[in-house]
């Protein structure tokens, strides 16, 4: 019986928006009037994930940065993956030789390197993505944009957030060179200590080798005292790989999802603009009348 409902949240959980539909909100409540535990399993900070779900009165546990933390709904952090000085050094070196964007993620804070504007045109960049006809005006003026701005910290160079003394749980980069992404992808690859994936293809999500959702979800469901096959899994993108790949009890892909992600999961489910997640969690229920 499925007593667990881990999900991951953009292209997922999230419409094309990014924001929580009535249905999906709906279908995660009754789940957990039924008994069921949530967990979002989600590569954004905890700060990015809590803030989509202002607002719905869903409390869930979390695990964030693709792995590298696990959080109670008490928002407590029971355990972080930080990555080592010198892999974060390595990975510097890789990506300071290419044009691209690429951030350090830390205590719910994305440190660029570089300068504020920078920041801001990266994030329209990023914003555009998935609103193709917002004007540059209407996209400073968002809450997304600003929200997303509020979490950034600028420094100069690697040195300067180095003596800063933060601990780097996540290294983000995004290009929409796809072959140097897969050449930096390839690089990186070479250091058996680090954990690559990405949840769009246009970008590249750096951890420890230990921050992995899978791994990270494994670990928190046999912490309290669930077994694997208890748990129903969702995700769509090849940082859901990890735990969309290991033998929990309803694995589950979302049509929109990528092939490799499909071709390892037990079932697929309708895609995120067709409320997937919450067609899954009311056939669940259903059955369990």
């Amino acid at each position: 019986m499925i007593k667990v409902i881990a999900s991951d949240m953009d292209g997922t959980l999230l419409n094309n928006e990014h924001v929580l539909s009535e249905r999906t909100v709906a279908a995660i409540k009754d789940a957990q009037e039924a008994g069921i535990r949530f967990i979002i399993a989600t590569g954004r900070s905890f700060e990015q994930a809590v803030h989509v779900l202002e607002g719905t009165g869903i409390e869930c546990d979390y695990i964030v940065y693709s792995g590298a933390e696990i959080r109670n709904s008490a928002e407590e952090i029971l355990q972080r993956s930080t990555m080592k000085l010198q892999d974060c050094q390595m990975v510097y070196d890789v990506l300071k030789e290419y044009e691209l964007m690429y951030l350090f993620g830390a205590e719910d804070v994305d440190y660029c390197i570089g300068s504020t504007k920078d920041r801001e045109l990266e994030l329209i960049r990023h914003i555009r993505t998935f609103n193709p006809n917002m004007f540059e005006e209407e996209i400073r003026e968002s809450e997304l944009f600003k929200f997303f701005l509020s979490k950034t910290k600028v420094v100069s160079d690697f040195e300067e957030l180095v003596e800063s003394g933060v601990d780097i749980v996540k290294i983000f980069a995004a290009s929409d060179d796809l072959e140097m992404l897969k050449e930096i992808n390839d690089r990186l690859q070479r250091n058996s200590n680090l954990a690559i994936a990405s949840s769009f293809e246009n970008n590249i999500e750096i951890t420890d080798i230990k921050a992995q959702k899978g791994i990270a979800l494994k670990y928190y469901i046999e912490s309290l005292g669930y077994t694997m096959d208890e748990v129903m899994v969702f995700g769509d993108s090849m940082n859901d790989y990890s735990m969309l790949s290991m033998d929990f009890g309803a694995t589950v892909a979302m049509e929109n999802g990528a092939e490799k992600v499909k071709e390892v999961t037990k079932y697929i489910t309708k895609s995120n603009e067709e409320d997937g997640v919450a067609y899954c969690i009311e056939e669940l229920l259903k059955n369990r009348e």
